[in-house]
């Protein structure tokens, strides 16, 4: 398989998964749409009815599973089209980030039930390949000398990784505002009525970021490391590197404060989604318009 044909099959499978997690966010649509049960003239309170929808949202789970597996096939022709591993500019890093982020709800999406971030996953899915696509895109090419290591594929899939788990413990803490600021006003609406409670949220949160934290600061070891092979030197502050440390710091924060202070609730989830700003600015604004070494590979 030429290197153009490789490439050319992975844009097509991008497209192809697209298609998929656009089938699920509408098909979550409609499941929670669905599920509300108009009451009778004589009853006021409306009613939730989600055995009915139980069918659309297994097929949604279902779409979300073969978008994830195209994304997979993606991902991997366009490794082969390359003859490297497909993290080499800002392109490649978004759609192996998608894959990360929509492989990390799958996955908790076995243990825990957490189907209802199916609709703001997707979502989330489809505006990252959307704009990789659209506007990131870079024809397939040989890794720069400075990417050509081993480290490579050590440190950025330990952040790609890192990221994906990150954000879906984002999405879990973002929830949890949304429903404490319900709560407080007396009762949850009507479709939000099955997500699980304020607590089970909260300590969700904290377990994903538990989960991945080692992981992140394996990444940022390991980014160190290979700065010292390619440039003889552990650390610089560039701005790509002092935002990781940002990152690792905040996280550690947040462990630190539940462990040792006790934060739960709305303090927790607040600081939560602090620190995965700190990694989506790295990810966007640094790697777009920062200046630094991190930046030779352009998007």
């Amino acid at each position: 398989m030429s290197n153009t044909s490789a490439a050319l099959l992975s844009n097509d499978f991008i497209y192809a998964s697209m298609a998929l997690y656009t089938l699920a966010f509408f098909a979550h649509a409609v499941e929670v749409a669905w599920s509300v049960k108009t009451p009778a003239k004589s009853v006021k309170k409306t009613k939730l009815d989600f055995p009915r929808t139980e069918r659309v949202g297994r097929l949604a789970s279902a779409f979300m599973v073969l978008g994830f597996l195209l994304l997979t096939a993606a991902v991997i022709f366009r490794g082969i089209s390359a003859h490297r591993v497909p993290w080499g500019n800002m392109y490649e890093f978004s759609i192996t980030g998608a894959f990360a982020f929509s492989g990390a709800y799958l996955f908790a999406l076995k243990k825990y039930k957490l189907r209802w971030l199916g609709l703001p996953v997707s979502l989330a899915v489809l505006l990252t390949l959307g704009t990789a696509i659209t506007l990131l895109y870079r024809p397939s090419a040989p890794l720069v000398p400075a990417l050509k290591s081993t480290w490579l594929v050590i440190h950025v899939s330990a952040a790609i990784i890192s990221g994906g788990v990150f954000l879906l413990a984002n999405c879990v803490a973002a929830a949890y505002l949304i429903l404490d600021r319900y709560e407080q006003k007396g009762i949850r609406p009507v479709w939000a009525q099955r997500l699980p409670s304020l607590e089970a949220l909260d300590n969700l949160s904290y377990r994903l970021v538990a989960l991945v934290f080692p992981l992140w600061t394996f990444a940022v070891i390991a980014g160190a490391i290979w700065a010292e092979s390619a440039w003889g030197r552990y650390w610089g502050w560039d701005p790509k590197e002092t935002w990781a440390f940002i990152t690792w710091v905040a996280y550690a924060a947040y462990l630190h404060a539940r462990v040792t202070v006790g934060w739960r609730g709305r303090k927790a989830a607040w600081l939560c989604l602090f620190a995965g700003s700190t990694f989506l600015f790295n990810y966007i604004y640094i790697n777009v318009w920062g200046t630094g070494r991190h930046t030779y590979s352009g998007l």
